[in-house]
């Protein structure tokens, strides 16, 4: 089976792009980090072609940990670096060192830890396909309420780039997509559950998007027809 794995795939983007990569033909390990009713649930959904795995991404220990348990399922052939956290809305002046280390354990370490176990597995294997989750707000810089997590997406493209250009003659693609502001929980927990509602008229297209189309560029990058296609990063953001 070609196994692909998906962090922070309980909800929102995540589990929607766990669905359509099952729709696709691969299985899928959905990875959690406290959400388990949700993810078995979703496993449930998907059936013998999905599992859950729980792991603390911020941890390099259960990074180790989490690919150990992916050995025992079969070759790795997609890695999605969707797990991503942002704090409550805030100005600069409200942030202080613990936020910060939080974002960016979770947002950058996070993701560059997986690269590094999935690289480490693909190298032996032919290659495969990496897409890291990024967000707009890289590129806007979400200036009043998330200049952290901008940041942190900033450094993950910045990751995307280099990385992509390491590896590629191991055979392994790395890309990324830039969701613009998408209707998932996310908002709740920066403290405005409304966001999406409020932002979307703003946007060219004249509204926020679904998780579903952003599952869709994922699974591009991650299929053979996107196999000339290593360090891009795609802006799925209705035009922002």
């Amino acid at each position: 089976m070609k196994w692909v794995l998906v962090t922070g795939g309980s909800r929102g983007i995540g589990a929607a792009i766990a669905r359509l990569a099952v729709a696709r033909g691969y299985a899928v390990a959905v990875n959690y980090r406290r959400r388990a009713e949700e993810a078995e649930k979703l496993v449930a959904e998907l059936g013998g072609a999905a599992v859950a795995l729980p792991a603390d991404l911020s941890r390099e220990s259960e990074v180790v940990r989490l690919f150990a348990q992916l050995d025992k399922l079969g070759p790795l052939c997609g890695l999605v670096n969707n797990a991503g956290i942002l704090e409550r809305q805030s100005d600069i002046l409200g942030m202080d060192e613990g936020r910060l280390q939080r974002v960016f354990a979770t947002n950058v370490f996070g993701p560059i830890l997986c690269c590094r176990e999935a690289v480490r597995r693909m190298s032996t294997q032919g290659g495969g396909a990496i897409v890291n989750i990024s967000s707009i707000a890289a590129r806007l810089g979400s200036p009043g309420e998330y200049v952290d997590y901008a940041a942190s997406k900033g450094a993950l493209d910045t990751f995307t780039i280099g990385l992509a250009r390491e590896v590629a003659s191991r055979g392994i693609r790395v890309n990324g997509v830039r969701p613009g502001v998408i209707h998932t929980e996310i908002h709740a927990s920066g403290g405005e559950a409304g966001r999406a509602e409020r932002l979307g008229p703003g946007a060219p297209l004249g509204r926020s998007g679904q998780p579903e189309e952003i599952a869709g560029a994922v699974l591009w990058l991650l299929s053979e027809e996107a196999s000339y296609t290593t360090g891009a990063i795609l802006d799925v953001s209705g035009g922002r």
